[in-house]
C-alpha cells in the first residue's frame, strides 16, 4: 500500500453518508411541499364547489339553507367549513371558507384555506 493514502482511508464513506442524508433531507422537503399544494388545491375546489350548491340555494333553484347546502358540499369534497354568508345587498350570492388539513412534514402550519364567492352576473 502507498503510504501517502492512508491518512484518507475511509474518507469517500462520510461523504457519501453526508450526501445520503442532504439527499433525504431533500426528498422529505419535496413530499412536503407537494402535501401543502394538494391541500390548497383541495381546499381551493371544495370551496368553489361549496359556494356555487349554496349560491343555487340562496336563489331558489335548489332546497335548503344555502350555508347548511356549502357544508354538505364542502365535507363531501374533503373539506370543513370555515365560513359562509351572503353579503348585503347582493341577493343570491354566498362567501364560502373551507379548510383542509396539512399532512405530513408541513402540518405545523395549519390548514389550507380556500376562498370562494358565486352568485347571479351582476346586472
Amino acid at each position: 500500500m502507498n503510504r501517502r493514502f492512508d491518512g484518507e482511508r475511509g474518507s469517500s464513506t462520510v461523504a457519501t453518508v453526508g450526501l445520503v442524508c442532504a439527499l433525504l433531507v431533500l426528498g422529505a422537503a419535496c413530499a412536503g411541499l407537494i402535501g401543502v399544494i394538494t391541500a390548497q388545491h383541495r381546499a381551493a375546489a371544495a370551496a368553489d364547489m361549496a359556494a356555487l350548491a349554496a349560491a343555487d340555494a340562496a336563489r331558489g333553484l335548489t332546497s335548503g339553507e344555502p350555508c347548511a347546502v356549502a357544508e354538505r358540499v364542502a365535507l363531501a369534497n374533503g373539506a370543513h367549513l370555515g365560513g359562509c354568508g351572503q353579503p348585503v345587498g347582493r341577493n343570491g350570492t354566498v362567501d364560502v371558507r373551507t379548510l383542509v388539513d396539512i399532512t405530513g412534514p408541513f402540518a405545523f402550519l395549519g390548514p389550507a384555506e380556500g376562498l370562494s364567492r358565486a352568485g347571479p352576473p351582476a346586472s
